[in-house]
Order: C-alpha cells, then sequence, then structure tokens
C-alpha cells in the first residue's frame, strides 16, 4: 500500500504545469514588461525569457495585421481579453488596436 501511495505522488509531482509561475520575477523594472503608459505588455526579453521556461511560443502583438493569418490571430486576442477590466489589461488591448 505504501508503494503504490509513493507511486501516486510522485506522478502527481510530474504532471504540474510548466506555465504555472512563469512570471515569477518579471518586473518593468528588469525590462520583462512594459509599463502601463508604455502599452502593458511583455517586452521581446520578457517573451524570449517566458518562451525559454515554459517552451511557449509567444509572439509580439498584432497592430497592424498585414496576413489574414495575423488577423485572425488578432481578432482572437480581442475577443479572449473582452473582460480584461484593469488597468493593465485595458492598455494592452489598446496596444492590439482592440
Amino acid at each position: 500500500m505504501a508503494d503504490r501511495a509513493a507511486a501516486k505522488s510522485k506522478a502527481q509531482a510530474h504532471g504540474k504545469s510548466k506555465k504555472k509561475g512563469a512570471m515569477d520575477g518579471m518586473t518593468v523594472k528588469g525590462g520583462h514588461k512594459l509599463s502601463v503608459k508604455e502599452g502593458a505588455g511583455l517586452t521581446a526579453k520578457g517573451r524570449k525569457s517566458i518562451n525559454r521556461r515554459t517552451g511557449s511560443n509567444l509572439k509580439a502583438p498584432v497592430c497592424k495585421p498585414k496576413t489574414a493569418k495575423e488577423a485572425a490571430r488578432r481578432k482572437s486576442f480581442c475577443a479572449r481579453s473582452r473582460g480584461w477590466t484593469g488597468e493593465r489589461g485595458k492598455a494592452a488591448r489598446k496596444r492590439w488596436n482592440c
């Protein structure tokens, strides 16, 4: 019975998300995030850091889409972020031209 419990806890430990806590240590002062006045998103340095930590593929915001793919990405972001009512959320939506 003890072996089974140990195996179960070991399996649960590996099931944690890589993305949880990925923003730890990300600061405006450190150059990872933009201030609210600048548009409140991640900088290139911040995106690179997150991608390295989590294996994600974050891209820069699409302000003026040139292709249909970029336009769809912008439309999707604007739809997802519609409920962002905080100061940073509003600034990010403005940066994306939502």
